[in-house]
């Protein structure tokens, strides 16, 4: 059975709207190409090939895909790579999924300033694991962290997902140091990030880098986290890492929404689906705005490795802790046959079975037309 695609596309939504989103929003320079991206992929702006069955029973011109990193169809296979070299990497240990929320509050900060504000982020939950892994373990931990920036209704909501093993590697290098039933206690961890994340962005502060905010400002919002608690996730290990790396993978190349989510759009309306079954409904001019928010600054590393899992040569820490507890076996992934299927489908007359011979297609002079129908 051949692949179905999506009903909807927001690429479609995209050419038809962003002239509205672009005159009422300012929008910056990698919005803007994120946006360009998404309107031309697997269109003739991108050039392609003409696929010829070699009986004559087909044609087709299969378009090239843009391979943004924002883009909702040029993930699969980022995902499915990703997997691969991750489990390479994995200690053969069961691994905790954390997750580290930036409070409400400070989200217009994020907004203002993302690079440093993220940057932030992931340094504080960095040192708040891998200190707290010294202190309490005489250990270092390794960790894999992902950042997302949304919720399920498109919202802006900053937060980082941490695979964490299960233990670390002695300090003296005597052994593995394995932790079961949980790694270390949320409110510990919830005020240890807390007082490292407010630690560096009032450095930032004080250096000048958020001068959109004045002090008087910045001190009122500082006043108002510091009495929060902090939003703290923790959840029971996965027992084998290849489980853990299997679960995490959702969340690597995820974007903002699939098209897989949308349910109906019409010129004025775009509903799609969120949490248990229940449905959101924007304008599309609005639904654009929320996906943009959620652009990454250009050559934003959002996936990020700390501890055993940043040592990259050979006789490292890495290969140390591997001494002691072996490495991750590869998942089995349901998804890798799929692709394989629809590959293998893709290369053949799907009318004869005959092979496909290809002739490249010259690229487009312009870009797809605005008022493509959505």
């Amino acid at each position: 059975m051949g692949f179905t695609r999506p009903r909807f596309d927001i690429a479609d939504i995209v050419r038809l709207h962003r002239k509205a989103l672009e005159a009422r929003y300012s929008l910056n320079r990698q919005q803007r190409r994120v946006l360009t991206a998404i309107g031309q992929c697997r269109t003739a702006a991108l050039g392609g090939h003409k696929e010829t069955c070699e009986n004559g029973d087909f044609e087709r011109n299969a378009y090239n895909s843009c391979r943004d990193r924002h883009c909702p169809k040029c993930q699969a296979l980022a995902q499915e790579r990703w997997l691969e070299k991750e489990c390479r990497k994995l200690l053969g240990v069961g691994h905790f999924h954390l997750v580290f929320t930036l409070p409400s509050e400070l989200r217009f900060l994020a907004k203002l300033y993302p690079k440093l504000v993220y940057d932030a982020f992931f340094k504080a939950v960095t040192r708040t694991l891998l200190g707290l892994g010294r202190k309490q373990l005489k250990a270092t931990l390794g960790l894999t962290l992902i950042l997302h920036t949304w919720n399920r209704e498109l919202g802006f909501h900053p937060h980082l997902h941490v695979l964490a093993t299960a233990g670390g590697l002695a300090l003296d290098g005597s052994g593995f140091v394995h932790r079961k039933k949980y790694l270390f206690p949320r409110e510990m961890m919830r005020t240890v990030f807390k007082g490292k994340m407010m630690n560096a962005l009032g450095k930032l502060q004080k250096s000048g880098a958020f001068p959109k905010v004045p002090d008087g400002l910045y001190g009122a919002v500082m006043a108002k986290v510091s009495k929060l608690d902090w939003m703290t996730y923790a959840k029971k290990p996965f027992r084998h890492s290849s489980h853990a790396v299997a679960y995490l993978s959702r969340y690597t190349h995820r974007v903002g929404i699939a098209n897989s989510r949308l349910q109906s759009v019409t010129d004025d309306q775009v509903t799609f689906t969120t949490k248990n079954g229940q449905t959101a409904t924007l304008h599309p001019v609005e639904f654009l705005r929320r996906l943009v928010q959620h652009v990454l600054p250009e050559g934003f590393h959002k996936i990020r490795h700390a501890g055993l899992y940043s040592s990259t040569f050979r006789g490292g820490l890495l290969d140390q802790a591997r001494a002691f507890v072996g490495a991750c076996k590869k998942p089995k992934n349901k998804d890798r046959a799929h692709y394989e299927r629809l590959e293998k489908e893709y290369q053949t007359c799907p009318i004869c079975g005959g092979a496909l011979r290809r002739k490249p297609l010259p690229s487009a002079t312009r870009a797809p037309p605005e008022d493509a129908p959505c």
